[in-house]
């Protein structure tokens, strides 16, 4: 018996980087999971191969309406109940901020509509099933983007900081179950693998000097499950580099 057994966890945004750390670590804890993703779905039904009858993968844009009841139907389907929803899911491109005609309509709006829009669809959908959970956990993988006036756009920066409001919004209203955030800042992922110089100015800046792994990112996520007087915090995993900022 592990110690998150007898729990379901439905993970999205979980083929790569922090959302499959995630969601192996918690399938190593005796956890059932439920893989999540957009696209990558040979990647999705590999790693739910790899951890075995107590997982499931199911593709879903969670910027399309009928996602949230599709990941959750699927869920109740195979586990009979969720407990823990982590929401990892997210997009973004890479535009400078100075640039403002770079950031266009279509890039802002679709910004939203996977971070924030659909990351709300879900959570609104799911608060049901988790407030009939023994310990109902709703976490939310933000960014340093959202405290400080920095990242890869200034929509991401905006969505982030608006998915940090809801954390607190939703732990304030939806109790007992516990709604918290992790907030990274930058992350050695795939996605962020020929980021060198950037990688480069935190290691320079940063007390701890270096950026962050998934591993580091996990034993967040894992503390705010584990604390159960816990709800409401968005635990910045920087290193400490916003306070260098």
């Amino acid at each position: 018996m592990g110690e998150f057994s007898n729990r379901v966890a439905l993970v999205t945004g979980a083929t790569s980087g922090i959302g499959e750390a995630i969601a192996r670590r918690l399938a190593g804890l005796g956890a059932s999971v439920v893989i999540n993703s957009a696209r990558s779905v040979e990647a999705g039904e590999r790693i739910a191969a790899e951890l075995g009858d107590h997982a499931l993968y199911v593709q879903a844009d969670i910027a399309d309406p009928a996602a949230p009841q599709r990941l959750l139907e699927a869920t109740l389907a195979r586990f009979g109940k969720l407990d823990i929803l982590i929401n990892n899911a997210g997009w973004t491109t890479v535009v400078p901020h100075a640039d403002l005609n770079a950031l266009s309509d279509e890039i802002f709006a679709k910004t939203f509509e996977v971070n924030v829009t659909g990351t709300w669809r879900l959570s609104k959908a799911a608060m049901p099933h988790l407030m009939k959970s023994e310990d109902g956990n709703l976490l939310t993988i933000t960014s340093i983007a959202g405290v400080r006036p920095v990242g890869s756009s200034i929509a991401y920066s905006m969505a982030k900081a608006a998915l940090n409001q809801m954390t607190r919004l939703l732990a304030k209203s939806c109790g007992p179950v516990r709604v918290n955030a992790v907030a990274p800042g930058l992350v050695e992922t795939p996605w962020t693998a020929d980021w060198a110089a950037q990688h480069e100015a935190v290691k320079a800046r940063a007390p701890l000097q270096r950026s962050a792994t998934t591993d580091d990112c996990v034993e967040a996520a894992l503390g705010l499950l584990r604390t159960r007087y816990a709800t409401g915090h968005v635990f910045v995993v920087d290193g400490g580099l916003t306070l260098a900022m």
